[in-house]
């Protein structure tokens, strides 16, 4: 089993209202570096910021880095347009940054960032791979690449209230830039993602087709940005089955939107609930507020657990909790309020 993590950056997440990404804006772009670096090792190397919401809730790498010290797996890290060096061994494919996506083209090379994820994606060797993303301001791009496709567009968001009205007006924006409509790009899904995207969108999405032609078995790991890299597929023709992971939190946000997308994609869902209602940790009350909710492949992770093994993530996550300096937080001041933390931002993971 091997976790497929592409990891990247896009100036969309710094667009105001739609983002609590950090301590300052300028440290959101460390944000993935960090993510993958805590996956890798369990805690920031070179990164300068712990992505740690203003209220304590760590990123979704703290949780996905929990299950791999109890249910060991492989990680490859594909650079998918990360602003900001990172310390973990990282696939480089090229990819740059995305652009806002209020401006004509987001991803002006989602074709070719597509074919050469694709020729990655086909190369690896597993039986079964599971593809998660991280990249700050990744629902308001999955909202993009849905609306511009036609597809019932729903996203969910790591705060607790989904700033969804504000996400909606930035796609609109957008969409005007591109001179597009809703439904425009139904059956183009590479210039969905050139217009409204992200370079993660194309990279995952280009990974999953690679992998699926090679006869693995694909599973999405997220909420609804992995609806959104779903729905790239089907309309890139790819109907091979394809499973969509995600967590409780999520799922409990969106009622039945999700299953609703999962079924009109022909995607099995599965739903994982860790049960950090039973634990009395700071973390976990910020996830059960409906905190950060999923990402880096979060829920991919937890449907890896097996029966009877959850109470031991339980412990590993509050562990690597109090590795990053967690489990004393104040509730009443925000972690990270020296400025060397960064929180995850408002649209990330879900």
């Amino acid at each position: 089993m091997r976790v497929v993590l592409p990891a990247g950056t896009t100036e969309t997440a710094l667009i105001d209202g739609i983002s609590a990404a950090g301590a300052a804006p300028e440290l959101m772009e460390h944000t993935p570096s960090a993510d993958v670096e805590i996956l890798e090792y369990g805690e920031p190397t070179l990164a300068p910021v712990t992505p740690v919401s203003p209220g304590g809730c760590p990123t979704p790498a703290a949780v996905t880095r929990a299950v791999r010290e109890v249910v060991d797996f492989d990680v490859s890290v594909v650079d998918a347009g990360l602003a900001q060096p990172t310390a973990a061994p990282a696939v480089d494919l090229g990819i740059g940054p995305g652009a806002d996506i209020r401006d004509p083209e987001a991803v002006p090379d989602a074709d070719a960032i597509f074919d050469r994820a694709h020729t990655y994606g086909a190369s690896l060797p597993d039986d079964e791979l599971v593809i998660g993303e991280t990249v700050p301001g990744g629902t308001t791009t999955a909202l993009g690449v849905l609306t511009a496709l036609g597809e019932p567009a729903g996203v969910s968001s790591s705060l607790p209230t989904n700033p969804i009205e504000t996400k909606r007006r930035v796609v609109d924006e957008a969409l005007e830039a591109s001179d597009l409509a809703p439904g425009s790009c139904d059956g183009r899904p590479l210039e969905s993602i050139r217009a409204v995207g992200d370079p993660v969108q194309a990279t995952a999405a280009g990974i999953a087709a690679g992998a699926l032609e090679a006869d693995t078995d694909v599973t999405l790991a997220g909420g609804t940005q992995m609806v959104a890299v779903a729905s790239v597929l089907r309309h890139a023709g790819v109907d091979a089955p394809l499973s969509i992971a995600t967590t409780s939190f999520v799922a409990d946000e969106q009622g039945d939107e999700l299953g609703e997308a999962c079924y009109r994609l022909n995607c099995e869902l599965t739903v994982t609930d860790p049960g950090f209602d039973e634990r009395e940790h700071v973390s976990m009350e910020r996830y059960c507020a409906g905190v950060a909710k999923e990402g880096v492949a979060m829920g991919g992770a937890l449907s890896l657990v097996p029966d009877g093994r959850m109470p031991a993530v339980l412990d590993r996550f509050e562990a690597v909790c109090a590795r990053l300096g967690i489990e004393a937080a104040d509730e009443t001041e925000p972690v990270g309020a020296t400025g060397t933390d960064a929180a995850p931002e408002g649209d990330r993971g879900p």
